[in-house]
Order: structure tokens, then C-alpha cells, then sequence
């Protein structure tokens, strides 16, 4: 997906929404474990209750890696099942030697290796341009580096002053612009450092960025919002665990839907102000 294609999007929606699908086999309802891939079909579930409401979706691969063979299919079935309109990441934030990149490259976006076709991944960039330079190399397809994350130990790193002041997180963004192009590489940004979204966007004042820990984490989708918004729409914000678990019993896809819904009517508000 280009990021022109993906902008129509957001403003056909009027929404920057992206529904992480972080789909824990032990918490799906009780009656979906008699489904021969309870994961996929809580999935179909929740895409069919969200699309209308989001412009992209977020697999976390950890969760579908844990349960082996069948965590693979229920992966290729899910990417398979999100509308074509919607755009995609692969979220698995690897990092490896160019030769392994290139690997890892194939494995996302070469549907004839492992049968995936996403329009981008996550990676982390510590490794430097020849890490990263494999996933660009596919036309119409997208890096997302990991710049500034909202966990914890972040500041064991990301903080870090280097020589003359500069902040580690703030020597990737300068650097990696250099390697790619906003048609191509994307920044992930959380949505607890909100206080640094305005400076990071003057870093990158035309790539798109991936703001996750609005909803559960407690981010702030006003402050995200007001920082990082551009006419082009600029943010895709994730949010998983309060559309993924808005409920738990057989009502889970209505509850998904209206909680997706409620977000795009805030998205609405912020996309009309600008």
C-alpha cells in the first residue's frame, strides 16, 4: 500500500485507528475453543465488527509464534480474512544481519516463501542501514523502526545522551531518514510520550508514525492527537487489549465494535480540527 492509498483511507474513514490483533489463546471466550482455530475465528470476529471503523491492523507475532504450526496458520488465515483496504503490519520488531534481514524480508512480503503478504513490519534498528535496507528494497512496502517505546526500560537506551547532547532515540530518527523515504519508512512512537511526539515530529515531519498504548496502557488519543496529526494524516494509533477483550463472553464482537467506533468518532474530531 503507497501512502497516498494509505491516506485515502484515513480520510474515507475519517479514522487512523489500528486494531492490534495481540490474540491470547487463553483468554478467548469459553465457546470459541470448540472452533477448529478458536484464534482465527475470534479474529474473523473482530475484523468483521472493526473494519468499518479502522484503516490498519496489527498481528503481534509473539502471540501466534507461542503456539507453533497452528499459531502460523491462524496467522496466514488472519492476514488472508482483513479487507485489502486496510493496511497491515507484521509486528515482530526483528533486527539481524543483512543476510538474515533479507530472510525475514522474504518471509513478510514474498507470499511464495512463507505464504504472507503484509504491507510492512516492525524492526529495530540498532543493527544499523544494512539490517533494514533488505525490507526496503520491496516496492510498496514498509519499514516501521522502533524510535522511542513506552515501556519501562526504555530509558535504559533509548534516553542516552551521546557526544554534543543528542538523544539515542533522536540519532535513529536523523540517521535512518537517510535510508529510506515517508513513502517507505515508518517510526513507532508510544502513546505515553506523548510529550515528545511534537519534537519528534519536527524530526520527521513527514513520516508516518505507529503510536500504540492508547486504551489499555493509558495513553492520551488528544495529546497523541495534537502532536503528531499532519494534513496527510501522519499517525496510525493502536490500540489491542480494550477493543480485543471490550468483553468476554459471546457479545465480545459488538463490544469490539463499539469501542473501534467510539475511538473513530474521537479520530473524526482531531482529523476535522486540522
Amino acid at each position: 500500500m503507497t501512502k497516498a492509498e494509505l491516506t485515502a483511507q484515513i480520510r474515507y474513514k475519517a479514522s487512523y485507528l489500528c486494531v492490534g490483533l495481540d490474540t491470547d489463546p487463553k483468554l478467548l471466550p469459553a465457546f470459541l475453543k470448540k472452533e477448529a482455530d478458536p484464534v482465527f475465528a475470534f479474529n474473523r470476529a473482530i475484523i468483521d465488527a472493526t473494519a468499518s471503523f479502522a484503516v490498519a491492523y496489527k498481528p503481534n507475532l509473539a502471540f501466534y509464534e507461542a503456539q507453533g504450526p497452528q499459531g502460523w496458520e491462524s496467522l496466514q488465515r488472519t492476514l488472508a480474512y482483513i479487507p485489502k483496504d486496510c493496511f497491515t503490519i507484521a509486528d515482530a520488531k526483528r533486527g539481524d544481519l543483512g543476510n538474515t534481514a533479507a530472510c525475514y524480508a522474504r518471509t513478510f512480503f514474498d507470499p511464495a516463501a512463507a505464504g504472507f503478504d503484509f504491507d510492512s513490519v516492525t524492526l529495530s534498528p540498532l543493527m544499523g542501514h544494512d539490517s533494514v535496507e533488505p525490507f526496503l528494497a520491496y516496492k510498496g512496502k514498509w519499514a516501521i523502526l522502533l524510535a522511542l517505546t513506552s515501556n519501562a526500560g526504555s530509558a535504559d537506551f533509548q534516553n542516552l545522551r551521546l557526544e554534543g547532547g543528542e538523544q539515542l532515540f533522536e540519532r535513529i530518527l536523523k540517521t535512518s531518514t537517510q535510508w529510506g523515504s515517508p513513502e517507505n519508512l515508518m517510526y513507532v512512537v508510544g502513546a505515553t510520550r506523548a510529550d515528545r511526539l511534537a519534537h519528534i515530529r519536527t524530526l520527521v515531519p513527514g513520516h508516518f508514525l505507529l503510536v500504540p498504548g492508547v486504551g489499555a496502557q493509558g495513553g492520551s488519543l488528544a495529546e497523541v492527537s495534537a502532536a503528531g496529526l499532519t494534513p496527510e494524516g501522519g499517525l496510525l494509533v493502536n490500540a489491542s487489549r480494550s477493543i480485543l477483550y471490550a468483553a468476554s463472553g459471546h457479545d465480545f464482537a459488538a463490544a469490539a465494535g463499539a469501542e473501534a467506533r467510539r475511538l473513530q468518532q474521537q479520530m473524526a474530531q482531531h482529523l476535522y480540527a486540522i
